[in-house]
């Protein structure tokens, strides 16, 4: 699948590019991520992993924290948003864009049908029919021109041109998501003002626009410098990293900010499940692997008997899949089951640490802090 570069329907492409340009020749403004003392941002974790107390812990430490607004509805987004503003005037919110993969009905059978004895044998009953939502998107996009933020990172497709005109209307900045070099050109043709680099190695969902492709394995520094080469945007960057070292490689390649979500996942502030905490440190959990058996979508996670079993059969069928396991996995979490478990991580896992987060993101960047 080519990665799509989202239309407008007020302007040609070539009206884009001449706006992009002018942008590019007035840009005066530093890029929200840059603003901070330290060089960190904390990656949004949806689905409670990244908690309020989080995202203050990394804004104490002088880092910029990212709300997670995946699976919320706008009104469950909107105190969180609320929360942040009073403790920081550096953050963003993260939005998962609308990308629906056709789904391959005989697939998403077979793979139910290969579910049914595991679920069964935890009570529970899967629905044979694919669910699919665009994740309150619209709703959620609303609040945010409503109720302004200084920045808003789309993940998982790339926003529309529309969207970041509506975003740059009431003055926020518009980041995107990008795993390739042909994601970010097409990210830069649609007016974003900046990149977060998402290298392969990242724990959890890959924001891949195209979410059936294979990823290859590379080093994030190498992606970096790859995107920079063809795209006059400031760029974040993440995945794998695994400590100070990283950091300093990721920042001498040319990024402005270094993502880290792994590395936090055990820290106190995290809401992080018990069984993932103690599986993150466990000997018997030696390797991660992309995996869509969860959820669909290719995600990092520690290979457990889940991935070993139902990664062969696993199908592009993002959010289908999602809905489908969401029951299995919620009772493998308050079964304290860590081989039915999503345990995301990227392949830094190994040094993540326990401790506040604000201590985590101020040892990881105290070497680097901004003049």
């Amino acid at each position: 699948m080519a990665v799509r570069t989202p239309d407008h329907a007020a302007a040609s492409l070539g009206d884009r590019r001449r706006a992009r340009a002018r942008r590019s020749e007035e840009r005066t403004v530093t890029i929200a991520f840059a603003k901070t003392s330290l060089p960190i941002i904390g990656a949004p974790m949806a689905g409670g992993t990244t908690t309020p107390e989080l995202t203050e812990a990394v804004a104490r430490a002088g880092g910029f924290p990212f709300v997670a607004g995946g699976y919320l509805t706008a009104e469950a987004l909107a105190p969180l948003v609320e929360r942040m503003r009073e403790a920081t005037s550096h953050f963003g919110v993260n939005l998962f864009a609308p990308n629906p993969v056709p789904v391959d009905r005989e697939a998403f059978t077979d793979f139910v049908t290969a579910l049914e004895p595991s679920a069964a044998a935890r009570g529970i009953t899967l629905d044979p029919e694919p669910v699919e939502d665009d994740d309150h998107f619209d709703d959620k996009l609303d609040l945010l021109t409503e109720h302004p933020v200084p920045l808003v990172s789309f993940t998982f497709n790339l926003p529309t041109a529309e969207a970041v005109d509506r975003l740059h209307a009431v003055g926020t900045q518009v980041v995107a998501t990008v795993t390739s070099v042909a994601e970010a050109r097409a990210a830069a043709e649609v007016g974003v003002d900046g990149l977060v680099v998402q290298g392969p190695r990242a724990g959890g969902h890959s924001g891949t626009a195209d979410p059936t492709r294979e990823i290859e394995d590379r080093a994030t520094v190498d992606l970096v410098r790859d995107i920079l080469a063809e795209v006059d945007l400031p760029v974040a960057a993440g995945g794998g990293v695994d400590g100070e070292a990283m950091v300093g490689d990721l920042l001498g390649a040319g990024a402005s900010a270094v993502v880290v979500g792994t590395l936090l996942l055990r820290s106190d502030e995290a809401g992080t499940a018990p069984t993932h905490r103690a599986a993150l440190a466990a000997d018997e959990f030696t390797e991660t692997q992309l995996t869509r058996a969860f959820t669909g979508r290719p995600a990092r996670a520690l290979v457990n008997d889940f991935v070993r079993t139902f990664d062969p059969i696993a199908v592009d069928a993002y959010p289908a899949v999602h809905h489908l396991t969401k029951e299995f996995r919620a009772a493998a979490k308050k079964a304290d089951d860590p081989y039915s478990l999503h345990l995301w991580a990227g392949t830094g896992y190994r040094s993540a640490q326990e401790g506040s987060a604000e201590t985590i993101v101020k040892d990881l960047g105290a070497g680097f802090a901004r003049e």
